[in-house]
């Protein structure tokens, strides 16, 4: 026989239980203190005194958006994985920019004739190549190609170069979508003589998606000189549309919001309400944009390289070390698989972690 104390505590329990099914969204605030403020109080305090830790905890209560979507995004072990990839990315672009440059351990230009063609981890001709030319440890980690220089020294300048043209184009294309998605969703019912200022961007959106972007982006390329900066603003300047849609579908949806009503009411200036208030509440499928954008700006370059219009030597790309690597596929493999695989991964990383971030960030794509 159970003591009433007890049958008490287990009515109790299972009433807190039932309670935190149904009041994760009540907002509590606290009496006002002695500077007029009123104390936020979260329902997660409240369970917590109600004794129903547990509860709470799964809930995620009195998390910022933020926790929630990392929370959200630790569950998925893919997405984990690219981001790990990522990083050591990151970290192998930036010493590779300090190796190869800066402190140079690691030369990609230095000429080694007498050992061309060698595979990776093959020792160095110690007798024919100077000492100020020899490799680190003696070794060649990832072999030579048809002119005796260092693969691994290359694809080590090569990571910080298609990383930083990645980066930097995915910039001007969001900074450029941003501003035009942003004035389209906001000043759409604006009339510029017989159009109105929706009308006229979204108008010209359609009419650059039209164009086939690798196309197009080869075309301006071929015209232009040859230069990792024209490569950034071409790819850049040719790749906004798809930013500038989903800012616009976003401001109109937040246009119309009791935030921005009151705002407006206020008499906050306009270009306050659209970068505070606006922008940060439509930058999440921004960012997972900008994310899968940096792998396409990478294969965009990487092919560009490839066909022999992008990055030129003495600077080592990825997509330069591929092609020069496709006329030796059968003689030195290496030096066609290994820089293939590395824009593979990469891009394949960049990708999961967008979708990681979509799933994250997208309440209706959430699986708890």
């Amino acid at each position: 026989m159970l003591s009433q104390d007890h049958k008490s505590s287990m009515v109790r329990r299972v009433v807190l239980d039932s309670m935190c099914q149904n009041l994760s969204s009540i907002e509590l605030r606290r009496p006002p203190g002695s500077d007029g403020r009123c104390r936020r109080l979260t329902l997660k305090h409240v369970l917590h005194r109600g004794g129903c830790t547990q509860c709470s905890d799964s809930l995620g209560l009195g998390e910022t958006p933020l926790q929630e979507a990392w929370r959200i995004f630790q569950k998925d072990r893919l997405a984990l994985s690219g981001l790990l990839v990522l990083g050591l990315l990151v970290a192998t672009a930036v010493a590779g920019k300090v190796l190869t440059e800066w402190i140079i351990i690691f030369d990609p230009a230095t000429v080694r004739l007498p050992d061309k063609f060698l595979p990776p981890f093959s020792a160095l001709s110690a007798d024919l190549i100077p000492s100020l030319d020899q490799p680190l440890f003696g070794i060649y980690l990832l072999g030579t190609d048809e002119l005796g220089r260092d693969v691994f020294a290359r694809m080590l300048q090569g990571s910080f170069v298609s990383l930083s043209i990645g980066f930097i184009a995915v910039g001007i294309s969001v900074t450029i979508g941003i501003i035009l998605g942003g004035l389209s969703g906001f000043y759409g019912n604006v009339k510029l003589g017989f159009i109105s200022v929706d009308t006229l961007i979204m108008r010209f959106t359609d009419i650059m998606l039209c164009f086939p972007t690798f196309f197009l982006i080869l075309t301006v390329v071929a015209l232009l000189p040859p230069s990792i900066y024209n490569i950034m603003i071409v790819i850049g300047l040719t790749s906004w549309m798809a930013t500038a849609r989903f800012v616009r579908a976003e401001f109109l949806a937040l246009r119309e919001q009791d935030f921005v009503v009151a705002a407006q009411a206020l008499g906050l200036p306009e270009s306050r309400i659209i970068f505070r208030h606006m922008v940060p509440n439509a930058i999440a499928p921004v960012l997972i944009s900008a994310t899968i954008g940096v792998a396409g700006a990478i294969l965009t370059e990487s092919g560009l390289s490839f066909l022999g219009f992008g990055v030129q030597p003495p600077d080592a790309t990825w997509g330069n070390i591929l092609a020069n690597g496709r006329g030796f596929i059968f003689d030195a493999p290496w030096l066609f698989f290994i820089p293939g695989l590395a824009i593979f991964v990469v891009v394949l990383a960049f990708n999961l972690v967008g979708e990681g971030l979509r799933e994250a960030m997208n309440p209706r794509l959430r699986s708890r």
